[in-house]
């Protein structure tokens, strides 16, 4: 129950506090003055929406804090605790700040939250129904909406919906892959030929490369071992050769160097000259060993060139590749995945199906005996708003397929005269009874709902005379069994409230601003005779004001 709300520069509210007590309480006042406005910091305390706008001008910022008793919400109070924010003395605290430029945080128990968190949290506190509320009835979502809350039908409706999804998306996917299954099929076989085909090449970039090496030296070893026994010759083997020349001369540079000690710097280089020619020419007589020109060799690896060139080629790209080529059909084949067994999909869809159409059905049978409550609470009710011998239908049209919503649809129908059949509801209702069947349905949802404060903002527009009595009487019964504010401009549904709020502004040194007084005794008085009378205000509307508050109470 909402205990305590303090506004602090919000649009023309420059401070406010306001404490709430339990029961029905109105908040009257001159069109203008600012009634919504109480609502509008409600709505933003607890998640709504904000724009720079909403801070009075002039002030850096607006602030808002809501105070509630949770003493008797073991479901919220759970759900604090799930969100890590703590209570004491089972109370909440909700406070939202807004600045200048539009930017706002908001703040539960005193720890930063997300607005999503402070939705979550206004949907278990309060329930607000607008003046406009009534239009929405015309839309079917609205229609099962309230008579789904009504019987206390969401969890099941959530789960037909979780179902239904399942259900469907087995049932897509079979239709699906039945459609593509030989197309896919198709490309699988070719995909393993072309995977089966590349892996008994047994392809890889650096024996591809080796290869190539082999045939270009297999290719030339005639040529190649004519050179090595050209350089043995030259270096060694022929007469006139480098190695028997430079001995010579070493002989000879030994023989000057007993003479003269300079010539052994030559002479020794000379030795190291003559030692790495000698490496020359082992190096080359190893390499004429083991150079195999085998005509038959050369052809292999010619052979198996050419199959990494054809292969490829067919594959449209280099041969080093080749190997990139075959990863791509691997990832390509686990994408399609093995074979589909679409008989098990089918026996997977029907499951699903089945599923559905249990927990449809008992949605179905509980929506039946909910929409036959409904139906005579709201008959009953239409019978004192002026429309006497009228009647409520909630009928329930089946949907041979179903649907996320179960396996009917809701529908209001009414027939606002005796004898007169039932049609829809957006057919045959005016705005003026549109209005007064959506304040009983309004008052009889509220009336089941675990929210502990029910807040309606002028839902009492069009009605007038008696009619307005009996709705403040539904009201005033609603607050019998917790917390409902009401904003009205009918002085009917204000005498029947237990508290009355007078909102009113007034210019401040250039500045308009907001307040809301308590009212009783002579204000409470005075308060309904200008609701009655207007701007002048006569002894007799005065008496008949404070007749209609001692009938009330």
């Amino acid at each position: 129950m909402l205990k305590f709300l303090s506004i602090r520069d919000f649009v023309i509210v420059s401070e406010m506090d306001l404490e709430f007590d339990s029961g029905f309480t109105a908040l009257t006042g001159e069109t203008g003055a600012g009634k919504s406005i109480l609502i509008d910091a409600l709505l933003l305390a607890l998640g709504g929406r904000g724009d720079a706008a909403m801070v009075r001008s002039g002030a850096e910022r607006a602030e808002i804090a809501a105070e509630f008793d949770v003493r008797e919400m073991a479901g919220f109070r759970s759900w604090l605790n799930e969100q890590e924010l703590p209570f004491e003395d089972d109370m909440c605290l909700m406070r939202r700040l807004l600045d200048g430029g539009g930017r706002s945080r908001g703040f539960i128990n005193g720890r930063s939250v997300t607005l999503q968190q402070m939705r979550e949290a206004g949907e278990q506190l309060l329930n607000i129904h607008g003046q406009h509320a009534h239009q929405t009835l015309l839309q079917a979502a609205e229609q099962q909406r309230l008579l789904d809350g009504y019987g206390g039908l969401q969890p099941v409706t959530m789960e037909v919906n979780r179902l239904y999804r399942e259900w469907q998306t087995l049932r897509h996917r079979r239709i699906s892959l039945t459609r593509d299954t030989q197309a896919t099929a198709a490309e699988r076989e070719l995909l393993s030929f072309q995977r089966r085909e590349l892996e008994a090449l047994s392809f890889n970039v650096s024996e591809w490369e080796a290869l190539q090496a082999d045939c270009s030296r297999l290719a030339h070893a005639a040529s190649l071992l004519e050179t090595a026994a050209s350089g043995i010759e030259s270096l060694s083997d022929a007469e006139s050769s480098c190695i028997a020349q430079i001995n010579a001369l070493m002989g000879r540079l030994r023989e000057g160097a007993s003479h003269d000690a300079s010539l052994e710097e030559p002479l020794r280089l000379l030795e190291s000259a003559q030692a790495e020619l000698q490496e020359v020419v082992y190096s080359l007589r190893h390499y004429q060993q083991r150079l195999d020109v085998d005509p038959e060799q050369l052809a292999e690896k010619e052979n198996q060139m050419q199959a990494v060139v054809d292969m490829a080629r067919k594959y449209r790209v280099s041969p080093e590749n080749l190997g990139d080529a075959l990863d791509r059909i691997v990832l390509r084949l686990a994408e399609l995945g093995s074979d589909i067994d679409l008989e098990e999909l089918q026996r997977q869809e029907d499951k699903a199906r089945r599923d559905y159409m249990e927990v449809a059905e008992k949605l179905g049978h509980a929506r039946k005996i909910a929409a036959d409550r409904l139906s005579s609470q709201i008959t009953a009710a239409m019978q004192t708003l002026a429309m006497q011998g009228g009647s409520f239908e909630v009928a329930l049209p089946a949907l041979p397929e179903g649907g996320a919503g179960g396996l009917e649809a809701v529908e209001f129908r009414i027939a606002a005269n005796p004898g007169a059949p039932m049609r829809s509801i957006s057919r045959v209702a005016s705005g003026g009874e549109l209005s007064r069947i959506g304040l009983a349905i309004q008052v009889a949802t509220s009336q089941v709902a675990q929210v502990p404060t029910l807040i309606f903002d002028e839902v009492d527009t069009g009605i007038g005379g008696g009619v307005a009595e009996i709705v403040g009487n539904l009201l005033r019964g609603l607050g019998k069994k917790g917390q409902v504010l009401c904003v009205t401009h009918l002085p009917q549904v204000a005498a029947r409230a237990e508290h009355q709020w007078q909102v009113s502004k007034s210019a401040r040194e250039g500045v308009t601003l907001s307040r809301i007084e308590v009212l009783s005794g002579e204000r409470r008085i005075e308060e309904i005779a200008r609701m009655l009378g207007g701007v002048v205000i006569t002894e007799t509307t005065r008496k008949h004001a404070a007749e209609m508050l001692g009938s009330a109470a």
